[in-house]
């Protein structure tokens, strides 16, 4: 885990692409935290206390309107942070967020970034654009889940995964992707098997290896888009 915080240090593309003033109002509130698997972030319809900004590992943006199954609807890296609701300036989480490729970041209280923001238009800006960032991805999955079959839409989140992890292989189980893509295991297992034999990914029990991504991408059907997060 880092151990001190700067910004010409943080994997964070938001905190190291602020400003040295911005950065000063948010620095001495930030404070380092490990991100296990599972870790919940925020909780549907409840008051966000922390907004965290991940350095290491991503968290899923999941909804479940319905208490059906459920469906991930975002995904959240060192491109970007959780909280978008503070920056809208409300004060509840729409959707559940938790960690599911472990690591480590930042976080800040609620309180201490809304004060960060009535001092600063621009630290606000950043906020937005980034808001802006997200939303076109969950438009680009709403296009996906709508449009895509189950082979296109694995390989555009494998795409995303890859993109926010460091290492060649992605700790994840066909279970798991089940819940991310909202659809049966044995659907996810035939997908999984017919990029296996393409030739485009690898897998073992608990990981899958990315063997092409051109050919990833040209699967994915242009609802892929890669974000600046190396």
């Amino acid at each position: 885990m880092p151990e001190a915080l700067s910004r010409a240090t943080t994997p964070n593309r938001i905190l190291s692409g602020l400003s040295r003033a911005d950065f000063a109002l948010l620095e001495p509130h930030l404070e380092v935290v490990d991100l296990p698997v599972r870790k919940q972030l925020e909780r549907r319809d409840k008051r966000i206390d922390h907004v965290y900004f991940p350095e290491h590992g991503f968290a899923s943006v999941v909804a479940n309107g319905t208490g059906e199954r459920s469906i991930e609807v975002g995904i959240i890296g060192r491109e970007g942070m959780t909280g978008l609701s503070i920056v809208f300036g409300k004060d509840r989480a729409r959707h559940e967020t938790f960690i599911q490729v472990a690591g480590d970041g930042q976080r800040i209280s609620a309180a201490n970034l809304r004060g960060a923001i009535d001092q600063s238009g621009d630290l606000l800006r950043v906020f937005l654009l980034y808001a802006h960032t997200f939303l076109m991805q969950a438009s680009d999955t709403a296009l996906a889940n709508g449009r895509s079959n189950i082979e296109q839409r694995l390989a555009r989140w494998l795409l995303m995964a890859d993109d926010r992890i460091d290492g060649e292989e992605l700790p994840l189980t066909q279970e798991f992707l089940s819940i991310m893509l909202g659809v049966r295991r044995a659907g996810v297992t035939t997908a999984v098997q017919e990029l296996e034999r393409q030739g485009l990914i690898a897998t073992k029990r608990g990981g899958i290896t990315l063997l092409d991504r051109e050919a990833l991408e040209e699967c994915a059907g242009g609802t892929y888009s890669p974000l600046d997060c190396d």
